[in-house]
């Protein structure tokens, strides 16, 4: 579709009208197809290319595959190059039939046995709403931003490696600790998405892969973060070694009382992308993401934090039926405001454990 002719603003809005336009329009599980392609022309020398692909299909990994191999390919159609994609020592129908033949009796049990346990009369996150819940989950959403000083992500970073935790363990334990004072409960429970790529014959591959993990987290008796982020680490550590098991069997196993005006087992989200470094320039040609508006959210929260050259983008998704724009905006600058903290009160104690070397040598 050529825009040339439109003013300059208007493209900018009609490309983010065709974008949200495209994704919200339904793909036919039945006749497709499950992947389109649109090519919106914006000046002679720009163009910006829509991928629509159903979930079945794809995920956040097999997206940058696809966009890694187009610009493999664009490169070698550019300059007149053999195609050189690797070869794939599987495919995904496989991966399906070892998936469906592994997990069943002993081993199907052992993992069933520990999400009974660990998710064992689960309570409800109690979220003071700026609206009454609907009876029924709505999906109408929006996001506000907040990009953290690219200093102080360097220190959370440097925090982490101090602690020998993840800084996806570090964030998340952060994060649990702001809904427990949001709610003022100690139990609380987030969901994640996990790759569920542990074999190296899956990473090449384009397919719907990731898996959904509850991470459940008691913050009872007053604990310090340190001790907040140890439980933290233990409870994802656990969780790994049981992510084969697909969620939606364990929300069956469970058997959890059906609300239909909220998810099962958890309602908001945490998601930290450390995504693989794609080329941004090939052949003279720059390749930029598009920012498209989100107006959906699957979950009541999704804070949704990515790792950037400039430092850490947090991005936090909410339901507009329960939530104001302003009250996530606070929440948003809590989350901040906590993560300074911790690395001051970090810091604060990293000195006082040096003066007390200082006084007592060994």
């Amino acid at each position: 579709m050529d825009l040339q002719a439109l003013q300059i603003v208007h493209r900018e809005e009609q490309v983010q009208a065709l974008a949200t336009q495209e994704a919200g329009h339904p793909c036919n599980l039945a006749k497709g197809p499950l992947l389109r392609v649109f090519l919106l022309r914006i000046l002679k020398q720009e163009h910006v290319v829509l991928l629509t692909l159903h979930h079945i299909i794809t995920d956040g990994w097999s997206s940058e595959v696809l966009v890694y191999e187009l610009l493999t390919l664009y490169r070698a159609n550019s300059e007149k190059l053999p195609t050189e994609l690797t070869p794939l020592p599987i495919q995904y129908a496989d991966y399906a039939l070892w998936q469906r033949e592994w997990l069943q009796g002993d081993v199907l049990e052992a993992e069933l046995a520990y999400w009974r346990e660990q998710l064992a009369e689960i309570p409800l996150l109690q979220l003071s709403t700026d609206h009454p819940r609907p009876a029924i989950q709505t999906y109408r959403g929006a996001r506000e931003v907040r990009r953290l000083p690219l200093a102080h992500s360097k220190d959370l970073i440097t925090l982490s490696r101090a602690e020998h935790v993840t800084l996806f363990m570090l964030l998340l334990a952060a994060f649990q600790v702001l809904l427990s004072r949001y709610t003022g409960q100690s139990d609380i429970s987030v969901g994640t998405p996990i790759a569920n790529r542990r074999q190296a014959e899956l990473e090449g591959l384009i397919g719907f892969f990731v898996n959904t993990l509850v991470l459940r987290s008691d913050l009872g008796s007053n604990p310090t973060f340190i001790q907040v982020l140890q439980r933290v680490r233990n409870v994802c550590l656990a969780a790994y070694t049981h992510q084969d098991i697909p969620f939606e069997k364990v929300v069956e196993e469970l058997a959890p009382e059906r609300d239909l005006s909220r998810s099962p087992l958890f309602q908001v989200m945490f998601v930290l992308q450390n995504r693989r470094h794609i080329q941004k320039e090939i052949v003279g040609v720059r390749v930029e993401p598009l920012i498209v508006d989100s107006l959906t959210s699957k979950f009541d929260l999704t804070l949704l934090v990515a790792e950037t050259e400039q430092g850490l983008y947090c991005s936090l998704e909410y339901n507009t039926d329960l939530f104001e724009a302003e009250t996530i905006r606070h929440l948003l600058v809590h989350w901040q405001s906590l993560l300074e903290g911790i690395v001051i009160a970090h810091a604060s104690r990293a000195r006082a454990d040096a003066g007390a070397m200082e006084c007592n040598p060994v």
